[in-house]
């Protein structure tokens, strides 16, 4: 709507210029937006303010201008010049029937744009140690990322979901020292755990679980054969149990990047964290000082230099970091999107400068999220009850459920803590809003169901069930022009609106914003169902009109919560 909108108030710009009214050489953009205050009207155009300095004229004299060369047109109902110069535009009732039947008829298209231009982004929104279970900030990072993916999609981008397995280093090899000296406790051995060692009960878990797969050949193997043979072991436990939980909760990855990757060496004979140093030699942006090998990142916008190489010859963890992000842009992708922690900030300006440095400037971006903290009806929940360990990510979705869990995680700016109430997600009521939205799609179902039931006898309005949801065909005929009741029109405005959220959110890589405007849209038609009696045998066309209406909302409904990640129940 916003575009054909723009694309009236684009003429009439165009034939004021044309016609001398406006001595201009060009002809301005007819850009529109939502007025702060929807009295105003629909939509606002502020070229009259914007071109006003340029012609030295009154810009309310030039919106008048404008305005005067908008035809009478069946979108427009209404043009008001207000301020120092807005023209300000309302809807006709027939414009907002034609978004309901857009609603309706385009399904899962619905507000689909082009404006990514099928350019392809990597989202980077896991990045986990596979030495313990993901805990419930990678859960937020989860839910997060896989509604941006979605609405970057719906938004035109080409988008490529990515995890990023932290396999190598120390940690690794810490891991499996921990499974295997489980092992050997297992077989009644006397061990004493490091400090430093993984306690956790999941380390006795996957000991046990080689124990039963490999019995006890291990006992007397040499130590660093076995702690070898167990990492790798453990590794992938780990990653198993992490892929399952993904699929589990419905977020997808089209890519499991390993850390490890980096240091092998291909056909060339190098390591893709050698080509990255060589690339940045070829640059001149590295330097030898203190034995060390440093990264001329002041050349771009980070405050220091950093150095890549230490003295001893080891890498610093920005080194592989870099090859990292370096692999993305090889593999295809124009722009690279990776979700941190807040506590990474710093980190930023630093990748920023690789990125520069290796040709890919403007290219990357970084949402910093805080973590969860979580409650239970109101008092800090540190620990798990089952284990005495921290809450994880998977216990927290076996009790409150994936869709309560992504929605909740969804429900708050990722630039803000996040206070997690697992009660408060439990509960079936309003105060609960993801079940708050569900039970809207889910009333509609059954409002349709019934009406379906009234068609068969004959009562209502012509049209074939199909299973238990009304066949389409049978509202297809509907007289959209009999809704012109405030809060069917309302309804539709929202819907109206649905294009813009999502194009916002996706530029913003802001998909929280979803979740406002679901909400929005389920006490828009909770209004409409109040105070409209939607099934009606006296009128038969205003009962077709007003259930076309209501699936259209479901509609929007189930495609909204789609975007988020979460399911569309038919029955709560």
């Amino acid at each position: 709507m916003r575009h054909a909108i723009e694309a009236v108030v684009a003429d009439a710009i165009a034939a004021a210029v044309h016609s001398g009214e406006l001595a201009l050489p060009y002809v301005p953009e007819a850009t529109v937006e939502r007025p702060r205050d929807p009295s105003h009207g629909d939509w606002a155009c502020t070229v009259a303010l914007r071109i006003a300095k340029e012609l030295g004229r009154n810009p309310r004299e030039i919106a008048e201008v404008v305005a005067a060369h908008i035809p009478h047109n069946d979108l427009i109902a209404s043009v008001e010049i207000a301020g120092p110069g807005f023209i300000n535009l309302r809807l006709s009732n027939a414009a907002l029937q034609r978004v309901m039947r857009d609603a309706r008829e385009q399904g899962a298209d619905f507000a689909r744009s082009d404006v990514g231009e099928g350019r392809t982004v990597n989202i980077e929104f896991v990045s986990a140690n596979p030495t313990g279970p993901m805990h419930v900030g990678h859960g937020r990072w989860a839910a997060l990322g896989n509604a941006m993916c979605n609405v970057c999609e719906h938004a035109g981008w080409k988008v490529t979901r990515e995890f990023y397995v932290n396999d190598a280093g120390n940690q690794m090899d810490v891991f499996g020292h921990s499974v295997a000296l489980r092992y050997l406790e297992l077989l009644g051995v006397p061990i004493v755990m490091p400090e430093a060692s993984y306690g956790g009960a999941y380390v006795r878990d996957i000991a046990q679980h080689i124990l039963d797969d490999e019995g006890d050949v291990w006992r007397d193997e040499d130590e660093a054969l076995r702690d070898a043979h167990f990492r790798e072991r453990g590794l992938e436990a780990m990653l198993v149990r992490m892929q399952e939980l993904c699929e589990r909760v419905g977020v997808p990855f089209d890519v499991w990047f390993s850390e490890r990757s980096l240091y092998e060496r291909g056909e060339d004979g190098a390591s893709p964290i050698e080509r990255m140093l060589a690339a940045l030699q070829e640059g001149g942006y590295l330097y030898e000082k203190d034995g060390a090998t440093w990264f001329r990142t002041t050349d771009f916008s980070d405050d220091k230099d950093r150095v890549l190489i230490k003295a001893d010859g080891t890498y610093t963890y920005f080194a592989p970091d870099i090859a990292y992000h370096l692999s993305k842009f090889e593999r295809g992708s124009e722009f690279l999107v990776d979700i941190w922690g807040a506590d990474h900030h710093g980190y930023v300006p630093r990748m920023r400068s690789a990125c520069e440095a290796l040709g890919h400037g403007g290219g990357f971006d970084v949402v910093l999220g805080q973590l969860v903290n979580l409650f239970r009806d109101g008092e800090a929940v540190r620990m798990s009850k089952r284990t005495g360990e921290m809450v994880t990510f998977e216990e927290l979705v076996e009790e409150v459920g994936a869709d309560a869990t992504k929605y909740l995680m969804l429900n708050r700016s990722t630039d803000q803590p996040l206070d997690f109430d697992i009660e408060v997600a439990k509960k079936q009521d309003a105060s609960n809003p993801v079940y708050y939205v569900q039970y809207a799609h889910a009333r509609i179902c059954s409002l349709l169901r019934k009406a379906g039931e009234a068609v068969c006898q004959g009562d209502v309005c012509q049209g074939d069930v199909s299973g238990d949801t009304l066949d389409p065909l049978g509202l297809d005929a509907a007289d959209l022009g009999l809704l012109a009741d405030p809060s069917e029109l309302a309804l539709a405005r929202t819907f109206s609106q649905f294009g813009e959220v999502v194009e916002g959110a996706a530029h913003d890589l802001a998909p929280y914003r979803l979740t406002r405007y679901a909400e929005e849209l389920a006490t828009g038609f909770h209004s409409f169902y109040t105070r409209c009696h939607i099934i009606d045998p006296a009128v038969p066309e205003l009962t077709r009109a007003r259930l076309y209406l209501a699936d259209a909302a479901r509609s929007v409904l189930a495609l909204v919560l789609t975007l988020l990640g979460v399911t569309a129940p038919e029955r709560m």
